[in-house]
């Protein structure tokens, strides 16, 4: 692994743990104050309402400026959230407001981050191989990243309070430009100025993309079902904040360890196989959930899911890749992170209208049914044989 994949790694991580913290103490705030389960799934979807509206523009940006100016741009955004989180606390009066002003500052900053990484990771590989090599380590970013954010903050809360939380999650954001200084910049990109920008949905007609993004939606909406419900369950059963953070803190490093073994796995599978396989053991996990009372039970649950939906990501991004242009690489991760936002927007508030209609357990039934029913499309996504290694 090259010192620049590092870097990125570490920016990465630094990013999304301050973003996966704050997403864990934000709702858990909200429904110790009593707030109830519709009203902490508005607050989660903020965290990706804002990256719905810059996701285009980040990816655009990436593409011209390269990696630097939009890694500024993003720590700025994410510190200014986890510190409208920290004032709060001095000002009870203003929490549930104030927390969806820092949703959507972290969620946006956390994801122009995110764009910026993935595009310049995807330029430091040479051939398909290398990709998926590539995907498989800077896969582990944010699933190190769900570990370090969930658990610092639950046992930050459990031991000083939710300030003393924010006030360390806001720090971790400075270490992505630390470690910026060791990726190499790259020259503006330069457009004749007669020249015709092209519609970024123009990348539709890619064959192969819009069958990858549908079912990419799918695995999204099931990691989001699972971060939306394991604190309301866990609050219902009274496990606490640690134990909360420590379910969701396993469920990462399992993400971690199967990323891992995913240049083998590529070797010997399609990648329309081994999405569809991780489809139907994701929906085989939703339907046991209910059953679990206690937490370490939902704790090996967890870890079974990870294994799953972390098989996914490298793959698909590495498909995508492939698949598009490279001067536009920017827009189409863009393109895909809309997808996954817009999902992780709308799916919690639909998700707190669900539990509150039919319960939690309803809820891990009907995704498990929707991810299940959605591997028979990913397993015809194939790249065209000149691209298949």
């Amino acid at each position: 692994m090259d010192r620049v994949l590092v870097a990125l790694i570490v920016g990465q991580i630094c990013l999304h743990s301050c973003m996966a913290g704050v997403r864990m103490a934000a709702p858990l705030q909200a429904l110790r104050e009593g707030h109830a389960p519709w009203v902490v799934g508005v607050l989660m979807g903020l965290f990706a309402a804002a990256p719905i509206v810059l996701a285009l523009q980040a990816g655009r940006l990436a593409d011209r400026r390269g990696y630097h100016h939009p890694m500024r741009i993003a720590v700025a955004l994410v510190v200014a959230g986890a510190a409208v989180a920290l004032a709060v606390t001095w000002w009870p009066q203003w929490t549930f407001a104030a927390m969806c002003v820092a949703a959507m500052l972290v969620g946006a900053g956390a994801n122009v981050g995110l764009i910026a990484i993935q595009r310049t990771a995807g330029r430091t590989a040479t051939d398909p191989t290398a990709l998926k090599r590539v995907f498989s380590w800077l896969g582990l970013a944010p699933a190190l990243s769900n570990v370090v954010g969930p658990v610092l903050a639950g046992a930050l809360i459990d031991l000083g309070g939710f300030r003393a939380a924010y006030a360390v999650l806001l720090v971790l954001p400075f270490g992505a430009l630390a470690w910026a200084r060791r990726v190499p910049r790259e020259p503006p990109a330069h457009r004749p100025a007669d020249a015709v920008r092209p519609r970024a949905w123009d990348l539709f007609r890619t064959p192969g993309l819009r069958r990858l993004l549908a079912v990419n939606w799918l695995l999204s909406s099931s990691w989001d079902v699972h971060a939306f419900l394991v604190p309301v369950i866990g609050h219902e059963r009274g496990f606490s904040a640690s134990a909360i953070g420590l379910i969701l803190g396993v469920f990462a490093i399992s993400v971690a360890a199967i990323r891992l073994a995913i240049p083998m796995i590529a070797q010997h599978l399609r990648e329309g196989q081994v999405l569809a396989g991780a489809m139907l053991w994701a929906a085989g996990v939703f339907a046991l959930y209910p059953f679990a009372q206690a937490a370490w039970l939902m704790g090996v649950l967890a870890a079974a899911l990870g294994l799953a939906l972390g098989a996914v990501q490298p793959m698909i991004m590495t498909t995508l890749h492939q698949i598009t242009p490279p001067e536009r690489h920017g827009e189409a991760i863009a393109l895909r992170s809309m997808t996954i936002n817009l999902s992780s927007a709308l799916m919690p508030l639909l998700f707190g209208a669900l539990g509150a209609a039919v319960g939690a357990s309803t809820l891990f039934w009907l995704m498990g049914a929707a991810v299940g029913a959605g591997s028979v499309p990913a397993r015809r996504i194939a790249l065209p044989e000149p691209l298949r290694t």
